[in-house]
Parts: structure tokens; C-alpha cells; sequence
């Protein structure tokens, strides 16, 4: 069974960074994509950012692109977002997800989220 545990959220300063981290199991993911996804309240989920564990390809929505970065350590079967000069309209849960093949259609498997809270 899939399990993704994400860490790394908390409150921040608007112009700060942080980074997110999301530990896989349950898997061997070298033929899965990876993606971040977030939730404001009132807000539907939005994708962030995905890539393939295997080759490394990404992909980023235009709202956080040249701010967020998305990689993946397969040693560790963890995959990060890093993410700097933060807005107050950042704010929102964030998800990891995972899907079988490449990062386009729907992912199939989610964590619980963590919190992201971005101050004035």
C-alpha cells in the first residue's frame, strides 16, 4: 500500500522559504510521477509542480513557477518542493500525490497534508 507522509510545513514570513518533504513507501516508484498540490480554504486543490521518479522530468503551474522547485531523492524515496520568496496567498494545505507513469491525468494515491502559513 502507498503511504506518503508530508513534513516541513509551518508559518513563515512573506519573502521567506521553505521546504517540503514527502517520504514514500509501499512501492517501488521508479515507474510513478510525483506531484504537490495545495488547498486554500474555500479554494478548490491546485496543482503545484510534478515529476517523474524515474527520468526526473518536471512540470510546474505558471502561478509558482521560478519560485517552487520539486525534486526527488531516490535513495531516501522522498520528493521535495522547495519554495522561496513565499506570498500571503500561499497559504494553504499542501499535498503530495503519486500516480502510476507519467504526471499527467489524475494522481491516485495522497497524504494527509501539512500546513503552510505565510505572514505579512
Amino acid at each position: 500500500q502507498v503511504q506518503l507522509v508530508e513534513s516541513g510545513g509551518g508559518l513563515v514570513q512573506a519573502g521567506g522559504s521553505l521546504r517540503l518533504s514527502c517520504a514514500a513507501s509501499g512501492r517501488t516508484f521508479s515507474s510513478y510521477a510525483m506531484g504537490w498540490f495545495r488547498q486554500a480554504p474555500g479554494k478548490e486543490r491546485e496543482f503545484l509542480a510534478a515529476i517523474t521518479w524515474g527520468g526526473g522530468s518536471t512540470s510546474y503551474a505558471d502561478s509558482v513557477k521560478g519560485r517552487f522547485t520539486i525534486s526527488r531523492d531516490t535513495a531516501k524515496n522522498t520528493v521535495y518542493l522547495q519554495m522561496n520568496s513565499l506570498k500571503p496567498e500561499d497559504t494553504a494545505v499542501y499535498y503530495c500525490a503519486a500516480k502510476r507513469g507519467d504526471y499527467s491525468g489524475p494522481f491516485d494515491y495522497w497524504g494527509q497534508g501539512t500546513q503552510v502559513t505565510v505572514s505579512l
